[in-house]
């Protein structure tokens, strides 16, 4: 199942006030209407727009956030 809309969650405030701020989710909608988190992240390592996911599987939404996370581990 493609997904058709993302959201992605507030990133969190600057240290110290940020310190237990959630990290960023990405909440996506799929073509039966259905909604999910798919994952969160560390915005200071990785960085996502809500149109890269548009028309991807879940899978494939993983497969990106793995991909930018090993890019950004070899740097």
């Amino acid at each position: 199942m493609k997904i058709t809309n993302v959201t992605i969650t507030p990133i969190p405030r600057p240290m110290p006030e940020g310190m237990f701020d959630p990290m960023p989710e990405v909440i996506a909608t799929f073509e039966d209407g259905s909604t999910k988190t798919i994952f969160s992240f560390y915005p200071d390592e990785v960085s996502f727009e809500p149109s890269e996911f548009t028309g991807l599987t879940e899978e494939e939404a993983h497969s990106l956030f793995q991909k930018k996370d090993t890019a950004y581990l070899r740097a």
